[in-house]
């Protein structure tokens, strides 16, 4: 039996559709926030039916998690940590990185959303551990294996452990909102996890 192909017109729609829903998921759980957020919403604003968006998610949390991961990934780049061998100068760099995006009006409410859902949706959760945090957190841990084979973090160092170290103070911050996130504030974040983690002096 032969197999069914799809049009390349169709399937260019269907690409176009999907990406608008994406679109108007994130630019509209930030102007109503989440609670008021509905899939009929989503529907009207980018033209499409209801139908259309439970055929490819099955709720608005993980719609908002693609779309999500669909603007992290928008530029192509494999998202690797720097590594100029200055590893203080390279983590402040991503760490200042991230508190900007945490800072940006444009994604705080969809991320906090975001974060929020994952909280009640073991589901989503375990999606969002395999797609996103799963992945970067392997990208982190690589920088520093690297810095651990240079000399510059101690041999017996626990590397799950020590992104928590470095990554979990701004995130944590952000989510509590305990004070300013700050370029400064990752600077420090990073020089006092590195004093821990560096070999100690014979």
């Amino acid at each position: 039996m032969p197999t069914q192909k799809v049009a390349p017109d169709s399937s260019r729609r269907s690409e176009t559709a999907r990406r608008a829903i994406l679109t108007a998921a994130f630019d509209l759980v930030g102007d109503v926030g989440y609670a008021k957020l509905s899939i009929e919403g989503i529907a009207a604003a980018a033209g499409v039916g209801k139908q259309t968006i439970y055929r490819w998610w099955p709720s608005k949390g993980a719609l908002l998690f693609d779309a999500f991961l669909a603007l992290t990934t928008d530029g192509g780049q494999d998202g690797a940590l720097p590594d100029t061998g200055d590893l203080a100068a390279d983590l402040k760099l991503v760490l200042r990185a991230v508190v900007d995006e945490l800072n940006d009006p444009r994604y705080d409410l969809p991320m906090r959303a975001l974060h929020t859902e994952i909280v009640h949706d073991p589901a989503l959760a375990a999606d969002y551990a395999e797609r996103l945090d799963g992945p970067m957190r392997e990208l982190k841990k690589e920088r520093l294996r690297a810095a651990r084979r240079a000399g510059q973090l101690a041999e017996d160092v626990d590397l799950d452990v020590a992104v928590d170290l470095i990554f979990g103070p701004v995130l944590n911050r952000w989510l509590q909102r305990t004070g300013p996130l700050t370029h400064g504030y990752a600077d420090q974040v990073v020089d006092t996890a590195l004093r821990g983690l560096r070999p100690r002096e014979a």
